[in-house]
């Protein structure tokens, strides 16, 4: 089989050809015959754009069909996909623009009010904000050939591009489809951002690989989702625990029909067994999993149908997409495999860090694994925590603050949180003579941030609990939140 995205749409188009693909609430539905032949027109006017085979072309949209479109039709045009946060602000899309030194950008031109195209200080030279048809074209892509960068940030704040090959993203799409028992009788509710490997890689290319149809979702919206699921009769409802347990508590649930709902893939937080067994007790889901991932190897372990609410619950899963899955010093996951990522954009010593000699990968969580193989993660060796199943790196946050006049120093951690899993909070150790408030704190991260990362919480203190080197303990200050 030829692992190519140019290869995967002809293939789908010839298997699932009068088969809906899209299916956008209020906007367009084509089958996969019509998808293919609109994402060969769409690359043909990226080719006449002028982008060539390698060449980086970013995405900064929504979930719409239009993002597919553009997206698909870069890859069919063999370029790079590099897809943008939408939550991002434009220096942030602009760091990730000028790093990948992209040729081209699809952006909406306005989304939650902003022009985001207007306030990029150097855009690239090809903007669409739609996308262009033109004459028919399909790249000679190789299974090897990079595929996409997927953007994450290490513990230092700075923020490292992923690289995949085609062959790789079809892969991992792949296994998330077979764990699932992803089919083209399956209607998908997308509501993990396309931007996001889950959304893109679980998401777009799963359906493109099983004929499953497509709805996306343009923003996180439980109400909506609920409406949708009886509306488009969905089958496969992916997200973070919090949407299950919102939609089990709406009081207007019982006024849907949601019988529909088959399958539940979850992760990215504590998942209560009582959760999970009103899922398949209430909304009708025969199937719940959780799973475990990143950006570098994106579906890592999945648990699989049949298996008990109890495991389910406490593990996520077992090793899937041909991943080794083993436990290193001190405990820390390693990972090797073919699906492993190629590495970290322009960035060999750290992409040396992530991937020993041996090609195991370092994840910097900490778990223990049963007879079985079954994960569990039990702590993380970095700072990151997960707010609302997006990653949030503190060291990036802390460099935020760290430029407000008046603040001497701070540490940001993670803490609970019943609807987002965590939220950040800021301890702020202020310089002599000034007088901030919590406001102030959140406000000057606003305009830096994206929402996810702002911190909910602000103490300010006097000095922080050190080790014996003067290190600040965020251990110490993850206790006294607890």
């Amino acid at each position: 089989m030829n692992l190519t995205i140019p290869a995967a749409m002809a293939r789908a188009a010839s298997e699932f050809g009068a088969a809906e693909a899209i299916a956008e609430p209020g906007g367009p539905r084509m089958t996969y015959a019509a998808l293919f032949e609109q994402v060969q027109r769409v690359a043909g006017g990226w080719h006449a754009a002028g982008v060539m085979p390698g060449d980086r072309v970013a995405i900064w949209a929504p979930n719409t069909a239009n993002w597919v479109l553009a997206a698909l039709g870069a890859l069919c045009a063999g370029a790079v996909l590099v897809p943008i946060n939408t939550r991002y602000t434009a220096p942030e899309a602009q760091d990730i623009i000028s790093r990948t030194n992209a040729k081209a950008l699809y952006v909406v031109k306005d989304f939650l009010g902003r022009d985001r195209a207007a306030e990029l200080a150097d855009p690239p030279a090809v903007i669409w904000h739609e996308p262009h048809f033109g004459d028919p074209f399909l790249a000679d892509v190789s299974p090897d050939d990079v595929c996409d960068i997927l953007f994450t940030s290490g513990t230092t704040g700075r923020s490292k591009g992923a690289m995949s090959a085609h062959r790789q993203s079809l892969s991992v799409a792949q296994a998330w489809a077979e764990c699932g028992e992803l089919s083209k009788d399956d209607r998908y509710l997308v509501i993990n951002p396309f931007f996001h490997s889950f959304g893109y890689k679980a998401g777009v290319l799963a359906c493109l690989l099983t004929g499953a149809t497509m709805v996306p979702q343009l923003l996180f919206d439980v109400p909506e989702a609920m409406r949708l699921v009886a509306a488009e009769r969905i089958t496969v409802l992916p997200g973070p625990p919090t949407i299950y347990q919102t939609i089990l508590d709406h009081p207007d649930r019982s006024t849907l029909d949601l019988s529909s709902l088959r399958l539940a893939v979850t992760g990215a937080a504590t998942v209560p067994v009582a959760l999970i067994e009103r899922m398949q007790r209430e909304l009708s889901f025969r199937t719940v999993l959780t799973a475990y991932g990143m950006t570098e190897a994106v579906v890592i372990t999945m648990c699989r149908p049949g298996d008990d609410p109890q495991l389910i619950s406490t593990t996520s899963g077992r090793a899937t997409a041909g991943f080794e899955v083993r436990l290193g010093e001190h405990d820390e996951i390693l990972v090797r495999g073919p699906n492993v990522m190629l590495g970290y954009l322009d960035d060999p010593a750290e992409t040396a860090k992530a991937i020993d000699t041996q090609g195991w990968l370092h994840t910097g969580d900490v778990g223990k694994l049963d007879d079985g193989g079954y994960l569990t993660i039990t702590d993380r060796l970095k700072d990151m925590y997960i707010c609302g199943g997006f990653n949030v790196y503190p060291a990036e946050v802390e460099q935020v603050i760290a430029r407000l006049e008046g603040v001497a120093e701070n540490v940001v951690i993670g803490i609970a949180d019943h609807r987002l899993g965590e939220v950040g909070k800021a301890f702020v150790v202020p310089r002599p003579g000034f007088s901030l408030t919590e406001q102030e704190v959140i406000e000057h991260c606003r305009a830096s941030l994206a929402n996810y990362k702002l911190p909910r919480q602000v103490e300010f203190r006097a000095d922080l609990p050190r080790n014996t080197t003067g290190k600040p303990l965020k251990r110490l200050l993850r206790e006294e939140t607890k």
